[in-house]
């Protein structure tokens, strides 16, 4: 005799939305902060833990197609509307009556926003303010780094659901732990709480909630303040890098080294540094 009853998913401290929720905001919120220089985009779904609907994702690769075409921004900052929820990941119940095409085309599309942010010529850099699971928790991974309240969970349910993950955790997430932990975590659903992904070295920073947003703020303004063609080449420099045997990686380093050791920045730099002054750079040219 089957029950109806299970505590399969208590572990992970939320629930499908409620259904026929009415939205009344955008779902994702664009700021432009220190005079366009800092982009903070939000997800705004706090009513659903930021569950990402189609028209959410869709919305979230315009935001930073948007943001990747302004030559003023330095810096992207990522986070979660609300005290609950970074993201819980794909909306499910709005899966739940998907047809294989329909799942496929918003696989395609969660696709196309994901690559967008990997992509993103500037730092981009997650605050990671409470659940942050599946979907939620691969948006995270795909940005540069990640800080996070002392508050904030990691988890990958998939497999708990019938999936393989599909959003980047298995090429991602071994990169940011032990590998063991992050097959652990992948085969098991079990979430790991902010100390110890802070501990693993998968978050750079851990910040009382309510200091959360100030430090990413501190953090932004430190990557604005540098010059924003070089931050952006040493980006480059250490992705195409990753992975080559050492001297492809170094040639890779040399020409961006290179490229900045010619660029007006380079002067204006050390020219501030023997003035005894703050430097004033240009926005990123390339």
């Amino acid at each position: 005799m089957s029950s109806t009853s299970t505590d399969r998913w208590a572990a992970l401290d939320f629930a499908p939305p409620a259904p026929d929720v009415e939205e009344t905001q955008a779902s994702v919120l664009l700021e432009y902060l220190a005079d366009g220089h800092i982009a903070l985009v939000t997800l705004n779904r706090p009513h659903v833990d930021n569950a990402i609907s189609t028209e959410m994702g869709a919305l979230l690769t315009e935001v930073f197609e948007e943001i990747a075409v302004r030559t003023a921004v330095r810096v992207v900052v990522l986070t979660g509307a609300g005290d609950r929820a970074f993201s819980v990941g794909s909306d499910l119940r709005q899966r739940k009556a998907m047809t294989k095409e329909d799942w496929l085309r918003q696989r395609q599309a969660f696709d196309r926003t994901l690559y967008t942010v990997r992509q993103m010529r500037k730092p981009v850099f997650t605050a990671v303010n409470g659940i942050a699971y599946g979907g939620g928790c691969e948006l995270a991974q795909s940005t540069d780094f990640i800080i996070a309240s002392t508050t904030a969970t990691f988890g990958q349910p998939e497999a708990m659901l019938g999936l393989a993950a599909g959003g980047g955790s298995p090429a991602l997430l071994p990169r940011l732990l032990p590998r063991g932990k992050a097959l652990q975590m992948l085969f098991t659903g079990d979430p790991v709480p902010a100390h110890e992904a802070y501990r693993l070295g998968m978050v750079n920073e851990l910040h009382e909630p309510d200091q959360l947003m100030e430090a990413a703020q501190r953090i932004a303004h430190k990557i604005v303040g540098n010059s924003p063609t070089a931050v952006q080449a040493v980006k480059r420099a250490v992705h195409l890098g990753e992975g080559q045997p050492i001297e492809e990686a170094i040639a890779i380093m040399m020409d961006a080294h290179w490229r900045s050791a010619v660029h007006p920045d380079r002067v204006e730099g050390i020219g501030a540094f023997n003035d005894g002054r703050d430097p004033t750079f240009q926005d990123s040219d390339f």
